[in-house]
């Protein structure tokens, strides 16, 4: 940590925060999932994709080793968002990421409590009895190789082999050719891994079901709490709950930052790609030939259309319409296409994050052509609970006697069906004993064995998670790195979030050419040329579609 504290103090709930609840528990939902780890693959867009790293480790590779989707969804973020030497994060819009972070570590701590006792249950069970313990993992690690193969018959042998050394056990319990200490010993060997396996099962099925809970009560919008009592100091020596705290209040301060990235083909990161661009530039002439134009600059254009603007929301008709969106001046940075890391701005310009208010009126006003970041001003809205983001972006630049306004449409679509999916008990399809024509559906249990085999082997290694990704392999997530942008979907494969989208275009350049005109009217301009322009923009901006505006054929 830098020392600094970016606590605001008191807190005052942000503005449509409470409209985010979908696309934030879809993705807090992953922190408590207990499927394959390589799921997070099908969430892999064409621009952002996740890996799914294997253990370095040679000797001890095995699966046993490996972490199902919610452990190593729950490090990943966690370590990205959270480490003390992380990187530059984008912003999430259209959900909170600190409660998806929030619960990554409930979760976190939920598995360490089962761990604790697992390793409990291994170390009296298992530790102690050695030898049998070894004798039963390499039965269903053996168990397990023969269950991969595709003959029938060969995965058959791994039953075979289960039944094998389980009747040999009992032979060897009956029948002991030792005798003292020794034989009680070995005795004790053979059982109480058996023993303790049923414990660790009980154990891990309860943990599960909790799980389980709270991954259904996300997805049902029930309220699922995040419980992260680490993170709360309870005197000045707590320090590692002190930088806990700290960690999250710096990842709020971020996802409010007023500076943002764009990334080529990918568009602005966190907003999505451009669809639709308009354009409004003609010459600057005076209304009276006998008078010159009053002096203004783009920010007395931009500051006008930012007021306009406002007023969205409000209509002459009571029918809906607009819900209040959120208009903020951007600070936008060029980054390559495949870069692999960005840096916000630094300085005595910017303050926790915020490029400061002076700074962003230099940049409008003089930074136009040429190196550097430039602004634009945005009108966002967060629809469908968080699941579109529509942002429609307007710059305004004064080159030479022409005044050229754009304005741009981004949508980033709704969170990957993955993360939608509601836990489901896991089936069977089996013949009938005796009508064998017929099958009939059997439900599976909800922890099998080789599960419970897992977690009673990972549980003593967990207080050291770095060991565990060396043996089992971790998610590499994509870089640079969002919660909301890195798993969205398209928008425009759902009918009512395209229209949304492509409504929206068409109130707003009125509004932005409406603002504009009076500021020019205002100071001297000759109006004719760009009145005729804007009522060929407003219509043609009628038949808005989807286009990859950021892709040049060139």
């Amino acid at each position: 940590m830098d020392g600094f504290d970016f606590s605001p103090g008191a807190q005052i709930p942000l503005q449509g925060s409470g409209g985010q609840a979908v696309a934030t528990n879809a993705l807090a939902s992953a922190a408590y999932r207990d499927s394959d780890v390589t799921e997070i693959l099908k969430a892999n867009s064409e621009w952002h994709k996740s890996e799914v790293k294997a253990g370095s480790s040679k000797l001890f590779k095995s699966e046993y080793f490996k972490p199902n989707l919610g452990e190593a969804f729950s490090r990943a973020v966690q370590e990205r968002m959270l480490g003390g030497g992380r990187g530059a994060l984008i912003q999430s819009f259209g959900l909170d990421p600190q409660t998806v972070v929030e619960h990554c570590l409930s979760a976190t701590r939920l598995r360490k409590a089962r761990d604790s006792k697992l390793t409990l249950v291994t170390a009296v069970f298992g530790i102690l009895f050695l030898p049998g313990f070894l004798l039963w993992v390499l039965t269903f690690r053996l168990r397990d190789s023969f269950n991969k193969s595709k003959d029938v018959a060969f995965r058959a042998l791994g039953t075979v082999l289960l039944l094998v050394v389980g009747g040999l056990s009992v032979l060897f319990l009956v029948a002991m050719p030792l005798t003292g200490f020794i034989a009680l010993y070995l005795r004790a060997a053979v059982v109480a891994p058996v023993i303790g396996w049923l414990l660790a099962k009980r154990i891990a099925e309860a943990s599960a079901k909790d799980m389980r809970a709270r991954w259904e009560g996300l997805l049902s919008g029930s309220g699922v709490i995040a419980k992260i009592p680490e993170a709360a100091p309870k005197n000045p020596n707590e320090t590692s709950r002190e930088a806990l705290r700290q960690s999250l209040e710096k990842l709020s301060a971020e996802q409010q930052s007023n500076s943002v990235f764009y990334a080529g083909p990918k568009g602005i990161l966190g907003m999505g790609t451009r669809w639709g661009s308009w354009h409004l530039a003609e010459e600057l002439h005076p209304a009276d030939p006998s008078k010159e134009i009053h002096q203004f600059r783009s920010w007395d254009v931009v500051r006008a259309i930012h007021d306009q603007l406002k007023m969205l929301e409000r209509g002459p008709l009571n029918t809906g319409g607009f819900t209040p969106p959120s208009v903020k001046h951007w600070i936008v940075s060029p980054v390559g296409e495949d870069a692999g890391s960005v840096s916000r701005p630094e300085g005595e310009d910017v303050a926790t994050f915020q490029v400061k208010p002076h700074e962003i009126q230099r940049i409008c006003n003089h930074q136009q052509f040429g190196s550097g970041d430039r602004h634009y001003l945005g009108v966002q809205f967060v629809l469908w609970e968080g699941q579109l983001v529509l942002t429609m972006l307007i710059t305004v630049t004064v080159l030479h006697e022409t005044l050229r306004i754009e304005v741009t449409g981004h949508a980033l679509g709704p969170v990957h069906p993955l993360f939608l999916t509601k836990p489901a008990a896991e089936t069977k399809t089996v013949k009938k004993a005796v009508r064998f024509w017929e099958t009939r559906s059997i439900t599976l249990p909800l922890v099998k064995a080789n599960e419970v085999v897992r977690l009673a082997l990972r549980a003593p290694l967990t207080w050291y998670p770095p060991l565990l990704d060396y043996l089992g392999g971790k998610i590499a997530l994509p870089e640079p790195f969002g919660l909301r942008h890195a798993w969205a979907a398209k928008p425009w494969g759902h009918r009512f979030m395209a229209d949304d989208a492509m409504r929206t275009a068409t109130p707003v350049l009125r509004v932005v050419h409406s603002a504009a005109m009076q500021v020019l009217k205002e100071h001297g301009v000759d109006t004719e040329r760009f009145t005729s322009r804007s009522m060929a923009l407003s219509g043609a901006v009628q038949d808005a579609a989807p286009k990859k505006a950021d892709v040049y054929d060139a």
